[in-house]
């Protein structure tokens, strides 16, 4: 791992603090802009590390309400979510710029909403229900979707000098 990377990466940490402490909702809060956003620039392994982290700071900050099986879960969730929006995009941009950004935020909000609660359905479905669980999905999916958009932006007022970083 190179020194700028394990800097950068450890600013996006520490940005999905400072994001982790705007929750909407119980754990779901504004944590994950910085991991879609280390995706595009550092790469997907590097934002699967920086949305794990962001979520475990909100889970922390929230006192792990969940249960910390249920928060090791979705920040395997959020690492898979930051994995495949990366990919997504890093591999849709060489030809389609808008499609890139359409089914990469399509993926990451498919993964991070209704994928990892489908994934967590056991461990929740004592605790919340079935309404409680459905009841999340559309704030969790909003949400994501809101990071995952505000990232692309924010990557697309990027100089290019910056977008290329991950090839230097």
């Amino acid at each position: 791992m190179k020194t700028k990377n394990l800097v950068l990466t450890a600013l996006f940490i520490a940005l999905s603090f400072v994001g982790a402490n705007v929750k909407v909702m119980g754990t779901i809060a504004f944590d994950s802009m910085p991991a879609f956003l280390g995706s595009l620039l550092l790469g997907p392994v590097y934002g699967g590390i920086i949305g794990a982290m962001g979520h475990f700071l909100t889970a922390l900050t929230s006192g792990f309400p969940l249960s910390l099986p249920v928060h090791l879960i979705t920040m395997g969730g959020m690492a898979v979510t930051m994995i495949a929006f990366g990919l997504v995009y890093k591999f849709l941009n060489r030809s389609n710029n808008l499609l890139a950004i359409i089914l990469s935020t399509i993926v990451g909000v498919a993964i991070n909403g209704p994928l990892t609660l489908l994934v967590l359905t056991p461990l929740l479905l004592p605790v919340m229900g079935k309404v409680g669980i459905l009841g999340f999905l559309p704030i969790l999916s909003l949400i994501a979707g809101i990071n995952a958009l505000v990232a692309l932006v924010v990557y697309k007022l990027l100089p290019r000098s910056l977008k290329n970083y991950e090839n230097r």
